[in-house]
Parts: C-alpha cells; structure tokens; sequence
C-alpha cells in the first residue's frame, strides 16, 4: 500500500510517500530524518493534539479555549470529545490549568486566561 503524506515537522512541508509492506515502510521525499520519523508514526500509530472550548459556568454566554497537553491516539478523538463536551469550569483560570486529568495518558489544559 501507499500512502502520500505531506510532512508538518518543519515549515518545509515535505510531500512524502510512505509504501508500507506489512510492518515495513520505506519513506521518500523527506529532507531530513524527521520527516521518516514522521511519516513512520502517522503510519502506524497516528497521534493528534485535540482543541475544542468549555463553558465557564459564572460568566454568562463565556467559553474557553482547551487544548490536550499532548497528542491522543487519533481513534480517540470522538471520546476526548465527549469529555470535554461534559466539562465546565468556574473562573478565573489561566493559560495552563488543567481541566481534565488523565485523558488517555494526557491532560486537558486552558490556553486563554478567564478572569
């Protein structure tokens, strides 16, 4: 199988092909080693960092920016999703709160200051 991917590790935005035979891939058209590595994970194991907003509970018509501290499995998106979709907070919170703990092995953390 083969795949085309165009690579986000760096501004270059390498157009990369992946032919994968069984557990073997073979990558070309990266610049630099990162660009394979890449390619491998997105592959195999593709990861995403998830960006949503939650209600702020004491403010009137008020949401706030969230984010995964680091990336999930992308099969659990919809799930991380939910989680948030459930969650409100209280103000004031800043820039690196955490939300949510432990959410497949990451945290759910504010990225706007609510005061």
């Amino acid at each position: 199988m083969q795949r085309k991917l165009t690579c986000i590790i760096c501004p270059r935005g390498c157009e990369l092909t992946a032919n994968i035979n069984g557990d073997e891939i073979e990558v070309s058209g990266q610049s630099c080693p990162r660009g394979k590595a890449y390619a491998d994970d997105e592959c195999i194991h593709p990861m995403r960092t998830v960006t949503s907003t939650v209600r702020v509970s004491d403010k009137e018509n008020t949401m706030v920016s969230v984010r995964t501290a680091a990336p999930i499995p992308k099969e659990k998106i919809f799930e991380v999703m939910e989680i948030i979709r459930g969650t409100e907070v209280k103000s004031p919170v800043k820039i690196g709160d955490v939300v949510v703990s432990d959410v497949f092995g990451t945290d759910i953390i504010i990225t706007k200051d609510i005061l």
